[in-house]
């Protein structure tokens, strides 16, 4: 097959979210098919990576669109109709290489990445097109506004959540859409009924995130990791310094979190003290599980699964995390993760790890056995090609 991928970001480096799972599925799937790639790019110095995205993809085209534009964007949108997520994505210039490109080389099928990039593919009937969300978005915007924030963020949340759902709508001009846990599918059947939706899970790197051996014996360094521009994960952090941290050091008072991941905002810098580092950028995140007993991922919002969760699962790290990032991963807690449901129940579970070496060891080792046999990227690839071979006509 011809598969071309629409992404909304260039997939690499493949450090974090929408970039790794593009970067991972395109080179597995080059070894049987034809990839091509279109991604925008909104740095200049973005471009040097395209000789390593030649690699995988038989050519590759990248959209430069520098962000003041896409602010510019989203500013005029203000009173129209479109999310501000898709209106931030908007480009003329993309609709026409995307047109030419179509016209000079025949595809089978096209995989367009996320709501974003519906825009440029929704129109289309000559040919199969699948839509990877990859997640709910509506869900996601539905928790975002129930979470206490400041009342100018509540404003927009609300604003945003209501044109999501709207915007939504352009799953039933796809073949088919593809979310990563059973929890999103089933909200969008539940809003937009009669939808063509499947599974297609997030995956984890087995290469990259590689069990040696982990030393169970210590019991004091926490883990957050992610991007610290992110939304739900400045408001993760935040929220367990503030409130759970503090809670948990009074029963292990040499308790420390690190918090590890590129961008990180003035808020999160903020957080940084004596028991509390804040390392910004880390070329190997792997490194960073290796010295850590337990993950945490205490989002209050969010939709789909975590890579913060499954990387640990795959570097035998155990986790706590809340509902987001636990319900899409259709395993019961304990099994690698433990599910906490609420604050008390975060810091009980993250106690119970630190004061016993066995929990840990014994929770680590079956999430690392569930990420080799449910996460690996090989057997999602394999899922990815029967879904562009039920769509082709």
């Amino acid at each position: 097959m011809k598969i071309l991928f629409l992404a909304n970001r260039i997939p690499y480096p493949p450090f974090r979210g929408d970039k790794l799972k593009i970067y991972n599925l395109g080179r597995r799937i080059e070894a049987q098919h034809h990839v091509y790639l279109i991604a925008f790019v909104e740095k200049k110095s973005e471009l040097r990576y395209k000789p390593e995205l030649d690699k995988i993809f038989k050519e590759v085209i990248l959209v430069y669109q520098p962000k003041w534009k896409s602010w510019f964007n989203s500013a005029l949108n203000f009173l129209g109709r479109m999310p501000f997520q898709l209106a931030y994505f908007k480009s003329k210039r993309m609709h026409q290489v995307l047109a030419d490109f179509l016209r000079r080389q025949p595809i089978d099928v096209i995989h367009t990445q996320h709501l974003r990039m519906s825009q440029y593919t929704s129109h289309m009937k000559d040919v199969p097109r699948i839509l990877d969300l990859p997640d709910a978005y509506s869900l996601y915007w539905q928790r975002r506004k129930q979470v206490k924030r400041p009342l100018v963020n509540r404003v927009f949340d609300s604003l945003e959540s209501g044109r999501v759902v709207e915007a939504e709508k352009i799953i039933y001009k796809y073949d088919l859409n593809l979310v990563c846990s059973v929890e999103d599918r089933d909200h969008l059947l539940s809003i937009h009924p009669g939808s063509k939706v499947g599974l297609l899970r997030n995956g984890v790197d087995l290469e990259t995130f590689a069990f040696s051996k982990h030393d169970y014996g210590r019991n004091q360094t926490l883990l957050f990791t992610g991007n610290m521009d992110y939304a739900p994960n400045v408001d993760a952090v935040i929220y367990f310094v503030e409130e759970l941290l503090p809670v948990i050091q009074k029963s292990f008072p040499q308790t420390r979190l690190v918090i590890a991941g590129q961008r990180p905002v003035k808020s999160v810098l903020d957080l940084a003290c004596e028991s509390v580092e804040v390392t910004g950028f880390v070329k190997d995140i792997s490194e960073m599980y290796q010295h850590a007993d337990v993950v945490v991922a205490p989002l209050r919002f969010g939709a789909g699964t975590q890579n913060k969760v499954l990387e640990a699962m795959a570097m035998g790290v155990p986790v706590v995390c809340t509902d987001i990032g636990f319900k899409g991963l259709e395993i019961e807690s304990g099994e690698g993760v433990f599910h906490a449901r609420n604050g008390d129940d975060f810091v009980q579970k993250v106690c119970q790890l630190l004061e016993s070496k066995e929990l840990r060891e014994r929770t680590g080792q079956t999430g690392l056995e569930l990420a080799r046999t449910k996460f690996s990227w090989d057997g999602i690839t394999q899922q990815l090609v029967d879904h562009f071979t039920s769509v082709v006509r």
